[in-house]
């Protein structure tokens, strides 16, 4: 997938403490215009000489709280937090005196992901990003001061940084257009529900697989993700003359499209840059560099928008995404933090087995949520432009889940399991809502299979919280199917509007089965 990113260049990029600090240094996340956790223990943590003295006097409270820097210079104390609120000051004192002004406490969220998470508001060229649905209106309209953006840079390292580079900005107008639509659409729809401020930090890049958001020494341990590291140093050593070769094939391609011999969506697609010393799609350094460095950030939870970059691995995404956030949540030693995730949309290059991959993480995974977004993609676009549907679906889930709005229903009709009824199949649901509809003349996209495996198309009709399927032709069938396709565009919802996931019944092995 095509990255959106302005950086210049990818570089090496590592933080350097020296023994003397002389002065009391702050980690980026703490800084003006922060948002910490309502209500809670939040760490407070730095650097300073060893051996000095630091206090932390928050506006909230009456007493400072004060520590002593280690033998390495590092230091954390543990902050209370009063209920949602601000603006507060927190004063710093050392060696030297550092005060934060207009922090407020509220809920604080990640975005992680790849592009469709860090697609932005407004258009960054011509060719790629086309900015989301209606963006001249919805960045005008972006007024929020009591939600605040943070934006870690985009950066790789093979070991893990201290600290990252970005800085906390009020939401508006002029701070909104470069930030991740998907996040700020789940931002706002918390704010107006609950009207206290909403922290979200954007930690994501486009085109990236699941194993660059991982740390290292836990892919090493499963022999199921091992291949992946060794195609990474087989990269790493073949690197030169790949790079030799792409630098010739880059080359002939802009030569074929200025002279007109390569026209159209072969226009759009160059040579690829292979994996190699800084790349994104290398594993674990994008854990290293963007994740690690903020894990000490009391959080609320995690959304989450990736899963295209291992769709040819669906296999083994199965185990690779759950491995992942149990990585994420040991890190950030904050137990089974809420973890919502996008179901990837209707694409040409998706196939069915990523979104069943997905749909076994949330089965598997407590405190789990996927939003599905079957109704909104897009066959030529993996980049979907409604993202104001992605970040309302994704707030369903914290709202019902985290928040208290125990009456919303927060999810589309989700498989649980089926029943042979003679040459018929009743298939059985969980989140019905208040009842199943099709939104059309008939049920499409199931379809039924007997001992055989040969799928066709089925019959299918509502029958109360179940649907019941069949085809005259199949007289004794074991196995149905829905939406299992690259570009489904089913018409089975409850009636609150949320589409139901694809899915399948049968376990036979599929395209990406021992892929690793």
């Amino acid at each position: 997938m095509k990255t959106f990113f302005r950086s210049s260049a990818l570089f090496a990029f590592v933080f350097s403490f020296s023994a003397v600090l002389a002065d009391v240094k702050l980690p980026a996340l703490l800084n003006n215009n922060m948002v910490l956790q309502q209500q809670t223990s939040v760490n407070f943590w730095g650097w300073a000489d060893p051996g000095e003295k630091v206090s932390i006097l928050a506006s909230w409270n009456k007493k400072a709280l004060e520590t002593v820097a280690d033998k390495n210079g590092d230091w954390k104390v543990t902050l209370h937090t009063p209920k949602a609120g601000g603006p507060f000051t927190i004063v710093v004192q050392g060696k030297n005196k550092i005060e934060l002004s207009n922090v407020m406490t509220g809920e604080v969220w990640v975005c992680g992901g790849q592009s469709n998470m860090h697609y932005p508001m407004a258009p960054l060229d011509k060719t790629w990003s086309l900015g989301v649905l209606n963006y001249e209106k919805e960045i005008a309209e972006a007024n929020y001061p009591k939600i605040r953006l943070f934006t870690v840079e985009r950066k790789t390292s093979e070991t893990p940084f201290k600290d990252v580079v970005g800085k906390w900005d009020e939401c508006n107008p002029g701070t909104i257009r470069d930030f991740t639509a998907v996040g700020y659409f789940f931002g706002r729809e918390l704010f107006r529900n609950m009207d206290i401020p909403i922290g979200l930090i954007s930690s994501n890049w486009g085109g990236t697989p699941a194993e660059s958001w991982t740390r290292k020494d836990i892919l090493e341990k499963d022999t199921l993700f091992r291949p992946i590291l060794e195609r990474y140093k087989k990269a790493l050593e073949d690197y030169p003359q790949a790079r030799k070769e792409y630098a010739e094939a880059l080359k002939k391609w802009k030569e074929d499209v200025a002279s007109g011999m390569i026209t159209g969506e072969k226009a759009k697609q160059a040579p690829r840059a292979p994996l190699g010393p800084g790349s994104n799609k290398a594993p674990y350094v994008l854990y290293n560099a963007m994740i690690a460095p903020i894990v000490n950030f009391t959080i609320k939870g995690v959304i989450w928008y990736q899963g295209e970059n291992n769709a040819d691995r669906a296999w083994q995404y199965r185990k690779l995404f759950p491995t992942m956030i149990a990585n994420w949540r040991n890190d950030w030693r904050e137990g089974n933090f809420p973890f919502y995730f996008v179901q990837i949309a209707p694409h040409r290059s998706q196939n069915p087995e990523i979104r069943e991959a997905q749909l076994m993480t949330f089965r598997s995974v407590p405190n789990t949520g996927m939003a599905v977004i079957t109704d909104h993609g897009d066959s030529t676009n993996i980049h979907p432009l409604n993202k104001q549907v992605v970040g309302y679906r994704l707030s369903l889930w914290a709202l019902a889940k985290d928040y208290g709005k125990s009456n919303l229903v927060y999810s589309g009709p989700l498989y649980k399991s089926f029943k042979k009824e003679g040459n018929k199949i009743r298939v059985y649901f969980d989140f019905v809502g208040s009842g199943l509809v099709c939104q059309g003349d008939s049920l499409t996209h199931f379809t039924i299979a007997g001992a055989d495996q040969k799928f066709v198309k089925a019959i299918a009709k509502i029958d109360g919280n179940s649907v019941l399927v069949w085809n005259s032709d199949v007289s004794d069938p074991v196995a149905v199917r829905f939406a299992w396709e690259n570009i489904p565009m089913p018409n089975f919802f409850n009636k609150e509007g949320l589409p139901a996931s694809p899915f399948r019944t049968d376990d036979w092995p599929g395209k990406t089965f021992g892929k690793k």
